[in-house]
């Protein structure tokens, strides 16, 4: 079943509006990799050395090093878009290589997040690369240990302390839902598996088991569980954009389903803009330091929703949409519209 055409004008528009801003500029992105890794690499070290100071300092030095973990993670991402690198093989051997340090195997990433790109805000294409969403309708007719599960599941302590670490520690290392025929991605979780081993061997001989972990487990935690909350606000907020597939519009639902993550400018940088993610929705060609500027140059763009760090408490609460009334509500609300009706 293939996605509704849209409409030729419109897609002329706006290919005319993104057109400027899409494809890499190598010298940039160079510089932008080479910059990453090696602050990841320094702060890492520090983290290391500080071992012999006290703990404390170990733990205040995971923050950066998380920053600049997260910052390599959207460096991949970008690699995935095929909008880092001219090469081929240039940006997908650095997505690799990336991708061990964060627990993911590009191939199997790039292609469920192609897949996300492609389909969200279909209602009936959810599956690969989002976070669980179920409509209403769909949670009252489940039975009564489904909804359990569920509402464990949307849980701010599941969604973005274990859901994390189970992510990249475990599915990662066996994603069972994905078809055998992805051989391709296949191969890529056995390949990132064996270089892991690989990592952890040298690493831990040389440095010390005890003293590795020490380091990099508060690292990968935060950074984890950063990266799924930025993933979660970027979607799911109240007027997000779920149709069914006759409805749907790839457009509209760039637009008006991806919101504007406003944070400092340091935290901006530190997170390659992607806050910026109705732009990038709209073109994933467009690399992450043209996001901001495509943002600010069109007026098309300014009407999006803009979320901010306080509003993200908010936004946790919500977990079911609602088809009737176009927006997502929590579970507190529907048992108040049950009792209305």
């Amino acid at each position: 079943m293939s996605h509704p055409k849209p409409d030729r004008n419109k897609v002329e528009r706006w290919n005319r509006i993104l057109k400027p801003y899409q494809g890499p500029d190598t010298r940039r992105s160079v510089l932008q990799l080479t910059g990453t890794a090696a602050a990841f690499l320094a702060c890492w070290t520090l983290a290391y050395l500080s071992l012999d100071v006290h703990y404390a300092l170990t733990l205040l030095l995971a923050l950066p090093t998380a920053g600049f973990m997260m910052r390599l993670f959207m460096i991949q991402h970008d690699c995935g878009h095929g909008s880092f690198f001219r090469s081929r093989a240039a940006r997908d051997w650095v997505g690799r290589v990336i991708g061990v340090l964060l627990l993911t195997p590009y191939d199997y990433w790039k292609r469920t997040h192609a897949y996300h790109h492609a389909h969200s805000g279909d209602l009936d294409f959810r599956g690969f690369g989002d976070v669980d969403t179920a409509t209403v309708g769909e949670y009252l007719s489940w039975p009564w240990h489904r909804r359990l599960g569920y509402r464990l599941y949307r849980n701010p302590l599941v969604l973005f302390g274990i859901g994390p670490l189970y992510q990249f520690l475990i599915k990662h290392r066996y994603p069972w839902d994905i078809p055998r025929s992805w051989k391709q991605a296949w191969r890529s979780v056995w390949w990132t598996n064996l270089a892991l081993v690989a990592v952890v061997v040298i690493l831990g001989s040389t440095l010390g088991y005890t003293r590795f972990v020490m380091v990099q487990a508060p690292v990968q935690v935060l950074a984890s569980s950063v990266g799924v909350w930025m993933f979660y606000v970027q979607h799911q907020f109240e007027n997000t954009y779920w149709h069914r597939h006759d409805e749907w519009d790839y457009f509209d639902a760039s637009l008006y389903g991806s919101s504007y993550l406003v944070l400092p400018r340091p935290l901006q940088w530190l997170t390659a803009h992607i806050g910026v993610h109705h732009v990038h929705h709209m073109s994933p060609r467009i690399p992450n330091y043209r996001l901001q500027r495509a943002h600010d140059e069109n007026p098309e763009f300014h009407e999006v929703t803009r979320v901010r760090f306080r509003d993200t408490l908010r936004l946790v609460r919500l977990a079911l949409w609602d088809e009737e009334r176009r927006r997502l509500i929590g579970f507190r609300e529907l048992r108040r519209l049950r009792r209305a009706a």
